[in-house]
């Protein structure tokens, strides 16, 4: 079923000759997020106080050397952002060497998992502006142990005491993928592929949808609270690094809801 609005976009299963623009949204919506998360680790207290230290080290070994000042505050800000660019980047990696390898395996083979994209009429031709992918997963497996690799890859601890998933079937959908073009948000296309998403959960039976996001994926945070889902863990370690981690400082969050 497709499903329309003034925007002149609608939603519709992913089809093979999809994959290029897929990949195409899935890359640029994870890598975008490397530049607000060097920004956001740069601005905590610790980091400036960090910066103006190794600025001032390089001025006294350098003999009252403005230069060097400033040549060793920039090696300081270099580090945090290869920490940052390297978190995102390995999570891309990764995904485009998982389902995203064999999305027909993955996603249309598989009854219990969906992958559907948002298409849009631009100059006359048919464009994918979005896509969002639902995995479904067994509700006894231990979730507390690892969040997964959606948005970032972040692995964390139990849902809150505040969440009650309900008995459903046994099984919960999971958010895997979800991006929008940059001149399509703000359209309404990320909420009509999330409701597509829940849809998709209520079709399967499925007790809740969750979805793993990243600190620096603020608008992303505010469309799904505004949808109804609710944290019910946090999270500060990734796939990567450990110090990488504490270098960037990148939190994750886990956002769920109840689909019955």
């Amino acid at each position: 079923m497709a499903l329309k609005d003034s925007c002149q976009f609608s939603i519709r299963e992913y089809r093979p000759s999809d994959k290029s623009a897929v990949v195409w949204l899935l890359q640029d919506g994870i890598l975008e997020h490397v530049y607000p998360a060097f920004f956001k680790a740069m601005s905590h207290p610790d980091h400036v106080g960090i910066t103006l230290s190794v600025s001032m080290a390089g001025y006294v070994l350098g003999g009252s050397s403005y230069l060097l000042a400033l040549l060793f505050g920039g090696a300081w800000a270099g580090l945090i952002y290869y920490c940052c660019q390297e978190i995102y980047q390995g999570f891309l990696t990764r995904r485009l060497e998982a389902d995203m390898a064999d999305i027909q395996a993955t996603y249309l083979e598989k009854p219990g998992n969906g992958l559907w994209v948002a298409e849009a009429e631009v100059r006359g031709q048919a464009k994918v502006v979005g896509m969002v992918a639902v995995l479904g997963k067994e509700a006894d497996q231990d979730e507390g142990q690892k969040v997964g690799d959606c948005n970032g890859g972040v692995v964390g601890g139990a849902r809150g005491p505040e969440f009650d998933p309900g008995a459903g079937n046994g099984c919960y959908g999971e958010v895997s993928h979800m991006a929008v073009g940059f001149g399509w948000r703000r359209r309404s296309v990320g909420s009509q592929l999330a409701q597509r998403a829940l849809e998709f959960c209520k079709e399967r039976g499925y007790a809740h949808l969750a979805l793993n996001l990243s600190s620096p994926q603020t608008a992303a945070a505010a469309l799904t609270r505004k949808l109804g889902f609710v944290q019910t863990a946090s999270h500060t370690h990734t796939h990567a690094n450990r110090w990488f981690s504490k270098l960037a400082r990148i939190t994750a969050v886990r956002m769920e809801k109840i689909t019955s």
